[in-house]
């Protein structure tokens, strides 16, 4: 997950969010000693970037250890190089090291 330049919490503006008991403990695990709430706001500015452009890809082609091919049903991009994949274009998903499903550009990994 791409790591953002950190903010001290008394910068932050205070938000509530209402979670079900479920998905905070999922969250609480996952996180570790991160902390859920770091890992909500590395997710939502993950998200964030993809949807605006600004994508900046966190993972190398060595990341990748399986792909397949695939059809875009909605605009996606590579995870790799940001590039754009339009829908109903061919593209790849890749299957990361961590157990990921991510897309991948057709021209993303080499041959």
């Amino acid at each position: 997950m791409h790591t953002l330049n950190r903010t001290t919490t008394t910068e932050m503006e205070v938000t509530s969010i209402r979670l079900e008991r479920e998905l905070k403990d999922k969250l609480k695990e996952l996180s570790g000693n991160v902390g859920y709430q770091a890992l909500i706001r590395d997710i939502l500015w993950n998200y964030v970037q993809q949807k605006s452009g600004d994508y900046q890809t966190s993972i190398s082609p060595t990341d990748i250890r399986a792909s397949v091919a695939a059809i875009a049903e909605k605009e996606v991009r590579c995870a790799l190089t940001g590039q754009l994949i339009r829908p109903q274009e061919a593209m790849l998903l890749g299957f990361t090291t961590n157990g990921d499903l991510v897309p991948l550009s057709i021209e993303s990994l080499p041959k």
